[in-house]
């Protein structure tokens, strides 16, 4: 059991990482140059279409990472897209795609779907490439899409209690907020998802920023020993490729943690903003310190801000507590960061 939830987690983290960091590299500046080169607008697109191939590729991943056939892996792929929600269906204007869909809902129809094909094996003999998509699609793919209103709505209550957390004192809400998002964007809730449900803005918006932030370059520092350099930096992107590791050894998270905690009540002290979109984002594509910047203006005060609060003080703290809590407290390793992905 531990090792089929290994492989599911370990396929959600590559597939979110492989469609996700195209647009979290170029998607903000991309934006910034388009007004004036408006020829690069097809290559915003084009990160923009990756983002919503994540249940297809959500559903290989996890297929190769069980080492199953050509044919079912494609399968689950299949499958993962019925049940994912990044479609809709409207009679009048036909199927609409948009978003990344539910990811918990990805992983839930991918893990069905799993089962499936490995139920069916050989079983289907000479009709399998006839047969085998076609009934992943139908069977634990339309489970998945049946139950997808329900996982969306528990999902939902993770918003309407960080909604709630926005009426607090402004540094007591920025440090639970950006803690929150911390866990948040090494889970398989989609920080992005949450943030535009409840229409998260303002300083719970910079905060939770922060919180990403603190995730994606802890985890980059805490994991360049056991991965190689472009690993670790894809990290930055989405700290989500370590989402597997934390499931497995959830104290690798907690330097992070921490630092997301203090950099969440500076964001309350400082007046760090953002808007429901860029609350998702930690630096990748730096959204986050882009965001605010347009926001409150490019001022020195406010750029020097921005560099101390989205860039140094995330590498100091982490740098200082990931030594407390490897040689100090001896809780946590390199190796506990090692990403499985061959």
């Amino acid at each position: 059991m531990k090792n089929f939830i290994n492989n599911v987690l370990t396929g959600m983290s590559m597939g979110i990482v492989v469609c996700l960091i195209p647009n979290a590299l170029v998607g903000e500046i991309l934006k910034l140059i388009i007004p004036y080169v408006p020829q690069l607008e097809i290559i915003l697109n084009t990160s923009v279409l990756a983002m919503s191939l994540l249940p297809v590729v959500i559903g290989v991943m996890t297929g190769i990472c069980f080492k199953l056939t050509p044919v079912q892996t494609c399968s689950v792929g299949l499958a993962a897209f019925v049940g994912s929600g990044v479609y809709t269906i409207d009679p009048d204007t036909g199927i609409t795609i948009a978003g990344i869909g539910v990811v918990i809902n990805i992983g839930i129809t991918t893990a069905l779907a799993v089962l499936f094909v490995q139920f069916l094996g050989n079983k289907l003999k000479d009709f399998t490439l006839l047969l085998m998509p076609a009934l992943a699609m139908f069977v634990p793919g339309l489970i998945g899409n049946a139950i997808l209103p329900y996982v969306r709505t528990g999902s939902g209550y993770v918003g309407l209690m960080i909604e709630h957390l926005t009426t607090l004192q402004p540094v007591v809400m920025g440090s639970l907020i950006a803690m929150i998002f911390s866990i948040l964007i090494i889970s398989p809730i989609s920080t992005i998802g949450v943030a535009t449900v409840i229409m998260l803005s303002g300083i719970g918006a910079g905060a939770a920023n922060l919180g990403v932030c603190a995730s994606g370059v802890g985890m980059c520092i805490a994991s360049y020993k056991a991965n190689n350099i472009g690993t670790a930096i894809a990290h930055v992107a989405s700290a989500k490729i370590q989402m597997r590791n934390f499931f497995m050894k959830p104290k690798i998270a907690f330097p992070m943690i921490i630092t997301a905690g203090i950099l969440g009540a500076l964001a309350g002290l400082f007046e760090i903003v953002g808007t429901p979109y860029s609350a998702g984002f930690g630096l990748g594509g730096f959204v986050g310190p882009l965001k605010y910047l347009s926001l409150v203006g490019w001022t020195p005060y406010t750029i020097t801000v921005a560099i101390t609060l989205f860039i140094a003080l995330p590498i100091i703290l982490n740098v200082i507590l990931l030594r407390i809590f490897s040689m100090k407290l001896k809780w946590i390793t390199s190796n506990d960061y090692k990403v499985h992905y061959e």
